[in-house]
């Protein structure tokens, strides 16, 4: 069997903060049961088994929520405990966590540094955007706190990269947001995405607003590693791979879905974790393992609608960078086909203003790994 990635919600949906886009809230709002609380001891060690019982060469658990932070460090020293038991045939194990950084202490700090856990810190550029978008449960903006926490965790000598939603006051400001942002070296810029009803909100990310986006921190990406002082950022560095012959590591430029397992609380498993719907369950570890779940008809059929194009992306000259797209940004489906992509445009304007620039940047990046 291949590598396995999994995605973790130890606590579901339960979160501190009520960040205004917050694409968990609609998808967990739309099930049965919109949040299964945390995760018990049992169902760790059935996830765990399970993970490593499938895998081959290397296993990758990352949590996410709501916010993971919240199970405490008793879990994930538990959960550590459990894939050293579990992992008899000497697999690689790596950790990473995603958390909004409202409340990080110096004993999980601590913890992640001797696992070596890969954290991301969610800051959405400025501190006038991140305190407008990204608030507590009292409506008070929470860019100091979460500044505090990216101390602490380099006081301690954690891993962290810096993920940015690019809501429609980031895109509109990119300049200032990359400079707010490039002193931590590791970045991703995320496209916020619209509930499923597709309604607009005023921070809704428009495609115009995005293309442009894409050029303004491109250059200074470009500027960046032209001065010697690089900074890493997903969407652009996996463009280089793309243009460098490479398999990108992004889901959303592969082509078509993967299926890496996303866990929920209770131990059911889905496709991905925009798609935690009751529609698209493939099972739940305490019940069956993952290869049934794999090669279930729902599994089946969440991997073949992504390949699924329109006409217009069969003759786009710019499909092999795009490559369609996040199958999430073509919602909603219709008659068995996606809808062309929200951010088609934007892509479109990015590469007709700056593909000679990106290739030579990406020769010159070959070079100097040569």
């Amino acid at each position: 069997m291949p590598p396995l990635s999994m995605m973790i919600k130890p606590v579901s949906a339960a979160c501190a903060m009520r960040c205004r886009y917050c694409f968990y809230a609609d998808v967990s709002g739309r099930r049965a049961v919109k949040s299964y609380g945390a995760m018990s001891r049992d169902t760790m060690r059935a996830l765990v088994r399970r993970a490593f019982a499938y895998a081959d060469g290397a296993v990758s658990f990352a949590f996410q929520g709501g916010e993971p932070t919240l199970a405490g460090v008793g879990f994930y020293r538990e959960f550590v405990d459990l894939a050293r038991q579990y992992n008899a045939r000497n697999l690689r194990v790596s950790y990473a966590l995603q958390t909004n950084g409202y409340e990080l202490s110096d004993e999980l700090c601590a913890f992640f540094a001797e696992n070596r856990f890969l954290l991301g810190v969610s800051v959405d550029g400025t501190r006038e955007i991140h305190d407008a978008l990204r608030q507590d449960a009292r409506g008070e903006g929470t860019y100091d706190r979460v500044m505090q926490s990216v101390a602490r965790l380099r006081r301690h000598g954690v891993d962290y990269n810096v993920l940015c939603v690019v809501t429609e006051p980031v895109a509109r400001q990119g300049a200032a947001c990359w400079d707010a942002l490039s002193e931590h070296k590791y970045l991703q810029f995320i496209p916020c995405i619209d509930d499923f009803d597709g309604d607009r909100r005023e921070y809704s990310l428009t495609a115009a607003s995005y293309g442009q986006f894409l050029i303004d921190t491109f250059d200074r990406y470009e500027a960046a590693f032209y001065a010697g002082r690089p900074v890493s950022e997903r969407r652009l560095d996996n463009y280089l791979m793309l243009l460098l012959g490479r398999r990108p590591e992004h889901c959303g430029m592969a082509g078509q879905c993967g299926l890496y397992f996303l866990v929920e609380a209770d131990g059911g498993v889905y496709p991905c974790d925009f798609y935690v719907l009751d529609e698209w369950r493939l099972g739940n570890v305490n019940e069956s393992g993952l290869r049934r779940m794999e090669s279930c008809e729902r599994a089946r059929a969440f991997r073949a609608m992504s390949l699924e194009r329109g006409e217009k992306c069969a003759a786009c000259p710019w499909f092999g960078l795009c490559r369609g797209g996040c199958r999430r940004d073509c919602e909603p489906w219709q008659n068995g086909m996606p809808s062309e992509n929200r951010f088609c445009e934007s892509y479109r304007r990015f590469f007709e203003a700056r593909l000679p620039r990106l290739e030579k940047l990406a020769r010159a990046v070959e070079k100097g790994n040569s």
